[in-house]
């Protein structure tokens, strides 16, 4: 009970804390940019969206959350894709409106997938195989906003062009090298000797026992082998949809807003609104993503009332909307389930274990 109201307690404090920072957004704007907006100005941007602009970028979110489900289909066979849809709104409502809320999405998965007759093991390999490529591709989308700007021809300062191409140049190889290991045995196990050798040079008190680094790689690249082996096109299609759906609807935004900076510009612009939605102290980084874009795009040229609404604007389609819509989902898989009483699958022993 006392886990269950501190859980309650931060909750209401994240939530409360991005409601927060979203009604002062025109003064956490202005501390970035030193420009100066008011909510009338925001409300004006607003209230020139025309219907049909509205509708666009309506049937652009559905279809991110359509591509979405390819990758779900991919790492859990047997998964159709209106279940995957379901499971995709339920858990990202979750995820938003609570702290930390990517374990409670986790717990949500488990209980619906069970639900469906699915054994626990081909779960958890699902968990993990779509949990690693969406973590891949949050490395990718740092790296391609930086190589957008500098091919752009933005004026940077001379050594934050030279940080920037050797910055990409290190998140890519480090993509290439964990997605090796994942794939091949051989890199796996290169890897991980090197985790050992690095393991050893940490401090005796926190220094893993016998070959913990390699072990745990180890397991984890046999739990998710055969998924990424057999159906990694799936994955990386589906995660490209998915990302390129979203940043159209950015770029939907902040054209129906006037803040359109330019191709380059637009591709940062999303990359560091996915890297802030990371941000903990808020659900999915609700109200430090709408900040950080928005003076991003400032910095790009765009018109500060325009910047934000835009920011404002892609915060809705990709936070806020998601609430309502896995509420029902959510609330139709109960009703269902509760209806054709299901019960989830017993688990079997593995042959041979």
């Amino acid at each position: 009970m006392k886990n269950r109201w501190v859980q309650i307690g931060l909750s209401a404090f994240s939530l409360g804390l991005a409601a927060m920072l979203v009604v002062f957004l025109p003064q956490l704007v202005r501390t970035l940019t030193g420009k100066t907006v008011s909510w009338t100005e925001i409300g004006a941007r607003f209230a020139a969206l025309s219907w049909q602009t509205v509708a666009l970028m309506a049937a652009v979110w559905l279809a991110s959350l359509l591509a979405y489900t390819f990758v779900l289909t991919a790492s859990l066979p047997g998964l159709t894709h209106p279940q995957a849809l379901a499971l995709n709104a339920a858990g990202s409502a979750v995820s938003n409106l609570l702290p930390f809320g990517g374990a409670a999405g986790v717990a949500l998965t488990f209980a619906m997938t069970r639900g469906w007759g699915f054994p626990a093991r081909a779960v958890v390999v699902s968990t993990l195989a779509s949990g690693i490529w969406n973590t891949l591709f949050r490395f990718v989308l740092p790296a391609l906003g930086i190589v957008a700007l500098l091919a752009s021809g933005q004026a940077l300062n001379p050594a934050v062009v030279s940080a920037g191409w050797a910055g990409a140049a290190s998140i890519l190889v480090l993509v290439a090298v964990v997605a090796a290991a994942l794939y091949w045995d051989r890199a796996a196990a290169v890897l991980g000797r090197v985790l050992d050798a690095l393991a050893r040079l940490a401090p005796r008190k926190i220094r893993p026992a016998g070959h913990a680094a390699s072990g745990a790689l180890e397991k984890l690249r046999a739990d998710t082998s055969a998924v990424v082996r057999g159906r990694w096109p799936g994955l990386t299609l589906g995660m490209i949809a998915f990302l390129g759906l979203q940043w159209l609807i950015l770029v939907c935004c902040l054209h129906a807003t006037g803040a359109y900076p330019g191709l380059a510009q637009s591709i940062a612009a999303f990359a560091l609104s996915r890297v802030l939605t990371t941000a903990v102290v808020t659900p999915s980084g609700a109200g430090i993503m709408e900040a950080g874009t928005a003076g991003a795009l400032v910095f790009f040229g765009a018109p500060l009332d325009s910047a934000t609404a835009a920011a404002l604007l892609f915060g809705f389609w990709t936070y806020t909307v998601e609430i309502p819509f896995g509420g029902l989902a959510l609330g139709a898989w109960a009703l269902l389930r509760r209806r054709a009483g299901v019960t989830p699958a017993p688990e079997k022993e593995p042959v041979g274990r």
